[in-house]
Parts: C-alpha cells; structure tokens; sequence
C-alpha cells in the first residue's frame, strides 16, 4: 500500500490517471449555490461563475458528500469557535469536472475529473514546511466560515489540490475520499499495524472508513454504536466484533489502539477502559468539547492519547484504495439531492440505515 508523504502536493507531481474526455461546454455566466443565510435557513441563490486565478482550475462540480460538520452548522450555527455570522455555502466534500485553467496551469485539462481536497494553506507556513499543512493556523478550508463550501454548480481551487482520478472512480466516490483521508490520517495517528487488535467507537462513514483501513493494515477491528443497524453494514465491512451499549461484552484491557469517531464522552471513556497496557488511543470525533479523563488509568496503564485534524498528503493513497476495489466509497451512499434539496440532504442523517447524502448540483 502506497504510504504518506510529508509535503504540500505540487502542481507537477505525479502523472495523470485518466485522459481527458471530450471538450467541456461553454462556461455560464452565473451559476447556482444553496447558501447558508442563517441558522437552520436555506436558499438558493445565483452568483457568478468566479474565474480561476494564478495556478488556480475552475471546476464544475458533480458531487459532494454531506458531513457531520456541515449539519451541526444548519443546526446550530456554530461550531467551536467557528460561527456564521454571514451567509455561507456549505459542503467541503467535492468531486468535479475541471472547465477552465488559470494562469500557469499546464498539468491539468479541460474535461478531467478531480477530487478536491478542500483545505488551501501557505505553503510557506512553519507547520506546512514541516510537513503537516493541514495544521497551519491560517489554512482556508471549504465550508468553514468565513470562507465559502462547494454546494454550488461551480468552484475554483488550486490545480495542486485538485487530484486527478481515473474513470473506475465514480464521482460520488471521487467526492469520498475526503472522508477516506480522515480515516487514513486517524490510522496513521494510531500506527496501526499488522496483527493489532483495533477497537473504533462510532459506525457512521468515517467509523466504518476507519475500520477498513485498519483491517487492511493487518489489524483485527472491533466496532460499537449506539445504533443496532449500522453495526450490520459494520459487519459488512469486515469488523470481526461489534457490539452497542446494551449488549456490551465485559471490560477487558485487550486492544491495542482505540479511535473514537463518536466525539461521545461515554464512548470515550469505556474505549480508554478496554486498551491494554501501552495502548494508543485517537480522538477523531467532535462532539463533547471537554472530557474528564481517568488520570490513574492513563498513569497506570501509560497509555497515549492523541487528536487528529483533517489530513495531510492523503489523497494518492485514497485514490489508490478506492480505484483498487479494496475501499467500497460508493456502498456509503445512501441518498442523492439536489441544490434544491439541501436541507433534506443535511437531515438525512437521523433516518434509520442512513449513511451517506449526496449533493449532485
């Protein structure tokens, strides 16, 4: 399996995975978006197609997936210190066409499909030049305000962050290796490695992502959720234990690596119960914003805990898994909307067996 590397992707590297297609029509003037006006306030609006810039590629986008973060929003307004206090486009999980080229791009092309990773740092930065750009304090990242997400019929982007995929990737997964590069940035947090045993608390698409991963780096994953029927589809990817809060097997310090996708105090803490001495846990899930931890046991047992935030240097090994068959993106999906249909999108999370909503604009 191809391994992450510890630099901002360049513009030039790597060779193109698909031919490009057929000339894409003519750019319109204005486009569709569903914008963000206030809390739990959607419209759609017409805005001008924005033009690329320097090094920049104007895509037309085909797919976004709906995250966690983009509902706590529509809901709450907030999150963390990030608040919406102005109109906003939501959605940070896009795939597309690229229809123009900025100037100095010459490694991208009209009609290719891309993946965009959402996050557009300074390269110059201390923590960019150190490798992890996703870090650096002053990144503009899709939908996080102030600055505007992708559901909208077009975008621009930087061509380096815009990743090529081959035509075996199907756009809604294109748009899902971002939450893929979460999980594989939550495995490499947690140096999983062959024979592991792997607890993961939450089995929502990044939980069930984070179990993937974790089994195909040699671990045995173990999954557990509050929700009986998402432990189904757990098992339908391959976690060989699951179990809910009800019918939890007794504590025992057995796992080597814990990482947490719930971002539930409770979850938490009877994860850090279960790992074994020298264990290793991972918080990837944000809900409660404070947790009382068990210092003896932490002290005791010398265990680690560490965060992760987005990723950084994900995306080739992404388009490697799921262009291999070895990650199944599109088996997440389990609605597709349009603009018009945000909100419905951004809701569909609280219906049973509900995974994964599209945003097709």
């Amino acid at each position: 399996m191809a391994t992450q590397a510890t630099s901002i992707p360049e513009a030039s590297a790597g060779t193109m995975l698909n031919s490009p297609t057929a000339p894409a029509p003519a750019v319109p003037d204005t486009m569709t978006a569903s914008v963000l006006v206030r809390q739990g306030e959607l419209r759609t609006e017409q805005r001008p197609v924005p033009a690329p810039g320097p090094g920049e590629v104007l895509v037309r986008i085909t797919s976004v997936g709906v995250c966690g973060s983009d509902t706590h929003y529509f809901t709450h307004g907030r999150i963390g210190s990030f608040v919406v206090d102005s109109p906003l486009v939501l959605g940070h999980e896009p795939a597309g066409v690229v229809v123009a080229l900025g100037p100095g791009v010459t490694d991208r092309e009209a009609g290719q499909r891309v993946s965009l990773e959402p996050g557009i740092p300074d390269p110059l930065s201390r923590q960019s030049l150190a490798g992890c750009y996703n870090l650096d304090p002053g990144v503009r990242f899709f939908a996080t305000p102030p600055i505007d997400g992708v559901f909208s019929e077009y975008a621009v982007h930087p061509a380096a962050f815009c990743h090529p995929v081959p035509d075996s990737v199907s756009d809604d997964a294109a748009a899902l290796l971002e939450p893929l590069s979460v999980a594989l940035a939550a495995r490499a947090a947690g140096k999983v490695q062959l024979g592991d045993k792997v607890l993961v608390a939450g089995a929502g698409p990044i939980g069930l992502l984070i179990s993937k991963v974790a089994q195909l780096a040699g671990a045995t994953v173990t999954l557990t959720d509050v929700r009986a029927e998402r432990l189904e589809i757990a098992e339908a990817y391959g976690a060989a234990q699951t179990f809910t809060a009800a019918n939890q097997p007794p504590v025992v310090p057995e796992f080597d690596v814990f990482i947490d996708a719930s971002g539930a105090e409770r979850a938490i803490l009877g994860g850090l119960e279960r790992l074994a001495p020298r264990g290793r846990a991972v918080l990837v899930g944000m809900g409660a914003d404070t947790v009382a931890l068990p210092v003896p046991l932490l002290q005791g047992r010398e265990l680690t805990i560490t965060g992760t935030f987005r990723y950084a240097n994900t995306w080739p090994t992404a388009i490697e898994l799921a262009a291999s068959g070895q990650v199944d993106l599109d088996g997440l999906v389990t609605s597709t909307h349009g603009l018009a249909d945000v909100e419905a999108a951004l809701t569909a999370g609280a219906t049973p067996g509900a995974l994964k909503a599209m945003v097709h604009p």
